[in-house]
């Protein structure tokens, strides 16, 4: 049977059935008339929907009474804190992390380990994320929740649409397809489907959880809906967000600000250019500039964030060749962002990973370049450019991003749950 507009039944139902579960996931808990008000459908074409999300796990019921003008008053609809779970999975130059979110958004496990991945075969690194992955999976298990798909952060170029590591500089890696590696994970069992995997620039997935959780929940809001979003750890990355959405660019490489060349002559790079922004602001430059040696601070600072906690310790106090190091990282930053400022007019500029725990030293210089440099600095209506604010997040960004992207899919399409639960009538 075809609906008007040449959209059959099938398609119709289950469009609506996630717009009924991304409602209460993101209202909840809340009654059916409110969920059929607020998606524009009757009382009585709602309710075999939720029936069915009730059905499948991915509703409950609550137990409290919602209000209601007329007749019995019914139980509020939440989503579950069983069933699909997101994993998030980051794989950085010192380390590797995996997370699992449920739908309710929160962390149920959590693992990760120092690696020293840089330079690196992914033979033997994925190796190890599978075994973390393993963990995590277990752990959610007991708890019953289930994969509902994978999503890896990783700091290099990613195709679009593939599960391709095209180039990490700061890996070593080219050409690195993550699929075949992290099969026993993703691929199906004898008594299980296997579940959908992505691969996703860090920075892209930064942005994907300042949308999703950059708001604080005690009335700070979350970021407008154009930004970029800068995230840094060894490696500077970006993610220009339009209208709520990723801007991608025709492979897939948009926002690669940390290969951006602001001193066209300057020091050579990893990835064959010279003068990029990472010879200036990344973390191994700013602790050359510091007086430090990027591998004995390495070996004597393992693990994400402790030689960026170093060098933040070091500036507080007060050490003179730390806060020139971190001045001139925001020299050449607010330089990088100035031209992306120009071409993108974005209404905020949000810094995350190691930025946001260095940011009291390095926005003075990096505000100042931006004022000196872009146009829109002069408009009076805009006070003086974009507002540069501070991640949350911190360093957590990306994994968190990844596990929320993963269970996207869920929110969008929630039909694979339900006749995974049941057989529904189409």
């Amino acid at each position: 049977m075809t609906a008007s507009g040449g959209d059959t039944q099938h398609g119709i139902r289950r469009r609506n059935l996630a717009r009924v579960l991304r409602t209460v996931a993101a209202q909840g808990p809340v009654s059916r008339p409110a969920v059929a008000a607020r998606i524009g459908l009757t009382r009585a074409g709602v309710a075999p929907l939720v029936d069915e999300l009730l059905r499948a796990g991915l509703l409950v019921e609550t137990g409290r009474a919602a209000p209601s003008g007329r007749g019995r008053p019914g139980s509020e609809l939440a989503v579950s804190d069983r069933g699909p779970a997101g994993i998030g999975a980051e794989i950085g130059v010192d380390h590797l992390a995996v997370c699992a979110v449920d739908l309710r958004g929160r962390i149920r496990a959590r693992a990760a380990t120092d690696a020293v991945n840089r330079h690196s075969d992914p033979g033997p690194v994925l190796r190890r994320l599978s075994a973390l992955l393993a963990e995590v999976t277990a752990e959610i298990a007991a708890e019953g929740l289930r994969p509902a798909g994978l999503a890896v952060a990783v700091p290099g170029l990613v195709a679009r649409g593939t599960t391709t590591v095209v180039h990490a500089p700061n890996l070593g890696w080219r050409a690195a397809d993550l699929a075949p590696g992290l099969a026993s994970v993703t691929a199906p069992g004898r008594d299980a489907r296997g579940i959908p995997l992505t691969v996703e620039n860090e920075a892209n997935l930064g942005a994907l959880a300042e949308l999703r959780l950059g708001g604080d929940g005690d009335g700070r809001p979350g970021p407008p809906p154009d930004f970029v979003h800068v995230s840094a750890e060894i490696g500077i990355g970006a993610a220009v967000v339009v209208d709520g959405q990723l801007l991608r660019g025709a492979r897939g490489f948009a926002g690669e600000l940390g290969h951006v060349p602001v001193y066209p002559d300057g020091h050579p790079c990893d990835c064959g250019g010279r003068g990029c922004l990472e010879q200036y602001a990344g973390e191994r430059a700013v602790l050359r500039a510091g007086g430090l040696t990027p591998e004995r601070s390495a070996a004597a600072h393992p693990g994400p964030g402790a030689r960026i906690a170093l060098l933040a310790r070091r500036a507080a106090d007060g050490d003179a060749a730390t806060v020139r190091a971190l001045h001139e990282a925001g020299t050449a930053l607010g330089i990088a962002l100035a031209g992306a400022v120009n071409l993108l007019d974005p209404r905020a500029v949000v810094l995350g990973g190691a930025l946001a725990g260095l940011a009291p030293w390095i926005l003075p210089s990096l505000e100042r370049e931006l004022a000196l440099r872009t146009a829109v600095a002069a408009d009076p209506g805009r006070a003086g450019g974009p507002l540069v604010t501070v991640s949350r997040l911190g360093a957590d960004g990306p994994l968190l991003g990844a596990a929320h992207a993963a269970l996207q899919a869920v929110l969008d399409d929630p039909f694979a749950s339900c006749t995974s639960a049941h057989s529904p009538r189409s």
